[in-house]
């Protein structure tokens, strides 16, 4: 009985150590292919013709739709910024999920709010009613609607679609400061291959640390404190090389709802963002997938690698852990609602290829690798595994994803050096060694919680989250975010 065990053990530990290996090079293959994609989209830059698409008729019209909750520290600002977009055709709507705060009463006071009547459309499911809807008397493009609070984001972004007169959407966070041309880049698929492209998906970066006024990114800086650091290099990773890697394998899944953008037509066939999944953006993207595959459409989803959206991360570690387990939960949901999918010829490449490999490596992820650890010390405790297994199993599973952060910092300052200087590459460098010792061991823990209340289909809430705001001069202040009812509830 005992031998069996530690043949088990044995066999767990060499299984774990073929899973590192496994996703470090997947890693490490997207970063190659993006590599390659990156770099010469940046080189054609100044072919890409955006001072005449800023002004042509022949570029899509684009409703921004933001969603607010408690957002008074930075939503100024955001709007701000979204407002000196660079684009022929679009306007900003910002819907207050029912903010407790003085998210509202800033935004009336710098552009001069008048309530209208506007009657909304029910284009697509909502739940909380909504209250008014307000234009800025000096005629920018701006609508401001107030709603009902019910707890789900994806129920404020649904009200900004049934708001939107124009045909493509673009579902960004109210704490976000976009490039001037941003609007432009991401749009420019869509004026390219009317007909199938369906959502492109811009790349989001750490506005931590950046000097930012009147929602204006002035000068690019690393954060001063190690958290957010780590999540630039994070960041680069999953944004600008990993997904841009999968959507040059026609396989991406994930569309972040920080910055995104839909054929409004196709969003409503689908029936908007889904009200009782956490993971609402990535769920519509597989939904968009689901729908266009089922029934034999051609289309296409497009990750931009040259768009960015600024985001403010998180600078404690109690507040990232709930962000990150919000994550978690809402991307094991979607692989639950959606696990017909699996395995399945009819959807092609999604089915066989890369829902499995959300499974596989991002839902089971994080199970397999704390229980590799915990394994690999009580192998060693009990004699059952040699020293030098030990050490190749750290350099395989810490080593290698040292080596995938620094190259994905490499191809970063290689290609646009968004964060210059000697001092901030050997902060990257740092940072790049701390995700991958206890920063990933956390982050496993957290995303294995969120799975086990995906499963075990607990409450979900966000709790308190604390912005400093997105610019110069704001003041800390403690907000609280959008906070989900009991399961039980939404049904």
């Amino acid at each position: 009985m005992i031998e069996a065990a530690q043949g088990l053990l044995l066999a767990f530990n060499y299984f774990v150590l073929f899973y590192f290996i496994a996703i470090n090079t997947s890693y490490l293959i997207f970063i190659l292919i993006a590599a390659r994609k990156v770099p010469s989209r940046y080189r054609r830059v100044g072919l890409q013709g955006f001072n005449e698409l800023a002004t042509s008729p022949l570029m899509p019209g684009v409703s921004v739709v933001v969603a607010a909750f408690n957002e008074e520290a930075g939503i100024v600002q955001s709007v701000r910024s979204m407002l000196e977009l660079a684009y022929p055709k679009f306007e900003i709507i910002v819907v207050d999920d029912g903010s407790k705060d003085e998210t509202f009463e800033r935004l009336r006071a710098e552009f001069d709010l008048v309530e209208v009547p506007k009657v909304v459309e029910h284009l697509v499911p909502t739940i909380g009613e909504v209250l008014s809807t307000h234009l800025p008397r000096g005629g920018e493009s701006l609508v401001v609607v107030r709603k009902v609070n019910t707890g789900r984001r994806a129920d404020a972004s649904n009200v900004g679609i049934n708001t939107a007169s124009h045909e493509l959407v673009c579902i960004v966070d109210a704490d976000c400061v976009m490039d001037r041309d941003g609007l432009i880049r991401v749009a420019q698929p869509f004026a390219n291959d009317p007909e199938r492209m369906i959502a492109t998906g811009g790349v989001i970066r750490v506005a931590n640390g950046c000097v930012i006024e009147r929602g204006e990114i002035l000068q690019t800086g690393m954060p001063d404190s190690w958290l957010p650091r780590i999540q630039v290099v994070e960041y680069l990773r999953a944004f600008l090389l990993g997904r841009v890697g999968w959507s040059e394998l026609n396989g991406l899944l994930i569309i972040s709802g920080a910055f995104g953008m839909f054929r409004k037509d196709i969003v409503i066939e689908v029936g908007g963002f889904d009200l009782h999944c956490i993971g609402e953006d990535a769920e519509l993207v597989a939904r968009m997938h689901h729908h266009m595959l089922s029934n034999k459409r051609p289309y296409r989803m497009a990750m931009v690698p040259d768009t960015v959206n600024w985001t403010e991360v998180p600078e404690t570690v109690k507040v990232l852990g709930r962000q990150r387990r919000r994550w978690s939960r809402g991307l094991t949901e979607l692989l639950i609602k959606h696990r017909r999918m699996f395995l399945n010829p009819r959807y092609g490449r999604i089915g066989l290829v890369v829902m499995p490999y959300f499974l596989l490596f991002e839902a089971l992820g994080p199970f397999i690798e704390l229980f590799g650890f915990a394994t690999v010390l009580l192998g060693l405790a009990m004699g059952q595994l040699n020293p030098p297994f030990a050490i190749f199993f750290l350099l395989v599973a810490v080593g290698y994803g040292i080596m995938v952060s620094l190259a994905s910092v490499v191809v970063d300052d290689v290609t646009r050096a968004v964060y210059r200087g000697r001092k901030n590459l050997v902060i990257l460098v740092i940072s790049a060694f701390a995700e991958n010792i206890g920063f990933r061991q956390m982050h496993a823990w957290w995303r294995m919680r969120g799975v086990i209340s995906a499963v075990m289909k607990s409450d979900s809430a966000w709790g308190t989250m604390t912005r400093t705001g997105l610019g110069a001069g704001a003041t800390s202040t403690s907000l609280t975010t959008q906070t989900d009812p009991p399961r039980a509830e939404q049904r």
